[in-house]
């Protein structure tokens, strides 16, 4: 297998794009990334996206994003996989390159969601859901979030208040993120006093409804070096797994199996663990998702992840930030590009261009993407040489 590397990058700004169709996102979006690696061909393309059916639609995105990208007849696929179809993306290309099947390939990811109202896109997002045995019976994405969120504090004692600080923390974030939706810093109280939208979460724990893309470019550490555009990002791993749709199938609803087979796959292929990882970009579709997701990562033990939030830990500045982007929560969640702007974040980062954001001393990062209530799941970690 050969090494990988990620060699641009490109993302614009989201939030509610209404001159933009979903070609114009994504096409912006893979173009920048194009222009960042300087090369001047690709010999393949993955595009992540969940709904583009339901929200605009549009089906065969594949060849209409080559198309209109001016890359056919390039092999060019989507790829679907709930809210994770970004992530999946990325390790599809990655295996490509790695394979020796293509040299350079981007991965990208785009939704269009505001072009419909607010009950259709309730619709689009559930069919993530099990629909038989879940949204069928009246339940959506905020309900089983809600459950888990409860499942969590009885078990660990995680509290309401710390809830708050992962969002007042991924705000924080944000406001220093020019391409976040919502770049405004929030309080403790303003999340606790926001409105109910499934107990004990609130609309300011919830991630935002989001048009836009984001795209990376992957090839090989050699080509990487021959174009030298910058310092080598190299993907050393990646991981991917799959859980019951259902939360009434797994034997513990606070807990995030998918995410920590796939964390455990990648940290075998990079050869480090958690100690080893300076920061993280995770998917916190809501703030009871983060803390589950730094446990299940291994980076805290099973009810850690609410205290260290709380204490400071995950902050710009702190033993380890997470999503310094701002995370879905103030970036925003366009679904099928989440994952792929994870990594956009993770290269930004890696070569220092993170601006008042940055991490200092930042050599290795890890982007966990997730669908649904974690059906599907994967973890990359980058490392700069």
């Amino acid at each position: 297998m050969r090494d990988v590397a990620v060699i641009g990058i490109g993302m614009n700004k989201w939030g509610e794009i209404w001159k933009s169709s979903i070609r114009d996102l994504f096409v912006e979006a893979a173009l920048a990334a194009i222009a960042d690696a300087g090369v001047d061909h690709l010999d393949a393309m993955y595009v992540g996206c969940m709904s583009s059916g339901i929200f605009v639609g549009q089906e065969h995105l594949g060849a209409l994003m080559a198309d209109y990208l001016g890359q056919v007849p390039i092999p060019a696929t989507r790829v679907e996989s709930a809210c994770a179809s970004g992530g999946v993306a990325f390790r599809q290309a990655f295996i490509e390159v790695a394979s020796g099947l293509s040299d350079i390939v981007l991965a990208g990811g785009v939704e269009k969601m505001t072009d419909t109202d607010g009950g259709s896109a309730t619709y689009a997002l559930s069919t993530a859901a099990d629909q038989e045995y879940e949204c069928f019976h009246g339940v959506t994405f905020p309900g089983l979030y809600a459950m888990m969120a409860r499942a969590h504090m009885a078990k660990h004692g995680t509290t309401r208040e710390q809830l708050a600080e992962v969002a007042v923390k991924n705000h924080y974030h944000g406001s220093m993120n020019p391409l976040a939706q919502f770049p405004q810093e929030i309080t403790v109280q303003g999340v606790l006093e926001s409105i109910l939208v499934a107990d004990p979460l609130r609309i300011l724990d919830c991630s935002p409804i989001t048009d836009g893309a984001a795209a990376v470019i992957v090839s090989t550490p050699e080509i990487a070096k021959r174009l030298g555009r910058g310092p080598v990002i190299r993907v050393t791993g990646s991981g991917q797994a799959s859980d019951t749709i259902a939360l009434h199938s797994r034997a513990d609803m606070s807990w995030l199996r998918s995410t920590e087979v796939a964390a455990t796959a990648a940290y075998q292929m990079a050869a480090t663990g958690p100690e080893g990882i300076d920061f993280v970009e995770v998917h916190d579709c809501f703030t009871i998702a983060e803390i589950m997701v730094l446990e299940a990562l291994g980076l805290y033990a099973p009810g850690g992840g609410g205290p260290a939030t709380s204490r400071g830990e995950t902050r710009l500045g702190g033993k380890r930030p997470v999503n310094t982007s701002g995370g879905l929560k103030a970036k925003g969640h366009p679904v099928g590009a989440t994952g792929i702007a994870q990594i956009y974040e993770l290269v930004t980062q890696l070569r220092g261009a993170a601006g008042s954001r940055q991490v200092t001393g930042a050599r290795r990062g890890l982007a966990q993407n997730m669908g649904g209530t974690g059906a599907s799941s994967t973890v990359h970690i980058l490392e700069v040489e």
